[in-house]
């Protein structure tokens, strides 16, 4: 029997993440073992850290998976593809052999019932006084303040269920923002609390939010055919799409930037949100494509906010 060694970071989340991809490629293939490697990364320790800015640089959750690839001492990388560099890995000897089909891509606000829960789910009853949520992102610290100009937000770092405590223990917070698909992975507790999915129209994405990234050598032919079988040929072209928009714009993780794509009727859908250089408005837009052309895609929409219309 063969061997193939995955490489994950250790959070609880990467840990399911990683089980469930390690369980469906054992059921593809029950002559292979899979056996998991945890890596610890740099953003593991920074997220130990007190909230402050976020670090210069990218590959913070990855860097040190890659270079294990890299060295042989793992086959296979597994990563939320929105915490991957939007290079292309293939100069670095590395490819992504296989994104398998996307988890819900919407970001969830995670509220305290008592604080008028009502107001954000539909917009009834009254605003809650001095409302703060707790978010350690940029692009969604950004679109909450669209939607809801009187909010304040407050910085968390940590894992789902750290960040679910802070809340629980944080008398002044009403709640916090959290993706949808890291708590449907999980699956922790939040008894207490009601989870508010967050439409398109509020609150758009991370590029490639929801989706993992199989990643592994290019000259590694063999664990390349393993993971063909869990591509998904869809949420490629989405993903793809929204991830050629950031690099159009030039954003990386220090940029408030939101993208979505979807798919209906063969049609490439591609929405976008980015604040750019020093304004304090953002730039938002709509691009339609094809599904077999999705660079082409997320390059018309960056060119198009780059450069609206007069």
């Amino acid at each position: 029997m063969s061997t193939v060694v995955i490489g994950t970071r250790g959070s609880p989340l990467a840990l399911a993440q990683s089980g469930q991809i390690r369980q469906a490629l054992e059921r593809r293939w029950p002559g292979t073992e899979f056996r998991l490697e945890v890596i610890k990364t740099g953003g593991d320790a920074w997220a130990l850290q007190p909230p402050t800015d976020a670090p210069s640089g990218k590959g913070l959750f990855t860097r040190e998976i890659e270079e294990a690839l890299r060295g042989g001492t793992i086959d296979l990388a597994i990563h939320s593809l929105k915490d991957l560099p939007v290079v292309d890995p293939s100069g670095t000897g590395l490819m992504l052999a296989a994104i398998p089909e996307r988890g819900d891509a919407r970001d969830v606000l995670v509220v305290k019932p008592s604080a008028a829960s009502a107001y954000w789910r539909d917009g009834s009853g009254e605003s809650p006084t001095d409302p703060i949520l707790a978010t350690g992102s940029l692009r969604r610290s950004a679109q909450l303040l669209l939607k809801w100009p009187q909010v304040r937000t407050a910085a968390i770092r940590g894992n789902i269920d750290t960040r679910l405590r802070k809340l629980r223990e944080n008398a002044a917070w009403h709640g916090l923002v959290l993706a949808a698909a890291g708590l449907d992975r999980l699956g922790p507790s939040v008894e207490g609390l009601e989870v508010i999915p967050l439409p398109f129209e509020t609150m758009l994405p991370a590029p490639g939010q929801g989706a993992l990234a199989l990643q592994c050598r290019s000259e590694n032919a063999a664990t390349r055919g393993l993971l063909n079988a869990l591509d998904h040929a869809p949420t490629r072209a989405a993903v793809t799409a929204e991830r050629t928009f950031l690099t159009g714009l030039g954003g990386g993780c220090l940029s408030p930037v939101g993208a979505y794509a979807s798919i209906a009727d063969g049609a490439l859908t591609l929405q976008g949100i980015a604040w750019l250089g020093d304004s304090p408005d953002p730039v938002s837009g709509i691009a339609v494509g094809t599904i077999d052309a999705p660079e082409e895609l997320g390059q018309k929409l960056a060119r198009q906010l780059l450069s609206p219309a007069p």
